[in-house]
């Protein structure tokens, strides 16, 4: 008599699992960013040009300033409850002209708190310092697609005048 609770209370548990796993790697759609937003406290945005990106309102969408203009695909997963994001586009005719941390030496950052299925694995022995915003992020180049992170660490220097 006893054992109908223990199955709906097992169902349920099941399905809150398979949830869990299942919804960070669904495509974006109304429910899906919905409970990324109010479960996982994730957002993401897609553009398909560096010019669709947003240049004022919510820092977390805007782009680093050495993001090249004729950037493209770009896709940003952001925190929304902190400064941890992850970055990913496809390099048009200007290259990047890599990673640079000229105003002292890169902070070491706490680590990469984001995933995403665009996400690629083993990036970290390719990743360099950048520096030249805010924040500084690590970054991985493949070909033609640049992968960028950030924890939310400052850059060196971001203190003393630099643009945020």
């Amino acid at each position: 008599m006893k054992r109908r609770p223990l199955v709906i209370a097992a169902a349920g548990v099941g399905v809150l699992a398979t949830a869990a796993f299942a919804l960070p790697n669904l495509p974006p759609n109304p429910v899906t960013d919905s409970i990324n937003d109010q479960v996982f406290q994730e957002k993401s945005r897609r553009y398909a040009t560096a010019a669709d990106a947003p240049t004022r309102g919510a820092q977390a969408f805007r782009l680093p300033s050495w993001v090249p203009k004729d950037a493209t695909d770009i896709r940003i997963r952001a925190r929304s409850t902190g400064e941890a994001r992850l970055i990913r586009f496809t390099l048009g005719p200007t290259p990047l002209d890599g990673p640079q941390c000229t105003a002292g030496t890169p902070n070491r950052p706490r680590g990469r708190e984001l995933n995403a299925t665009w996400w690629p694995r083993g990036t970290r022995s390719e990743e360099r310092p950048e520096c030249r915003d805010a924040r500084q992020y690590q970054v991985a180049v493949r070909g033609k697609r640049v992968y960028a992170w950030t924890d939310g660490t400052p850059s060196p220097g971001a203190g003393q005048g630099q643009a945020r």
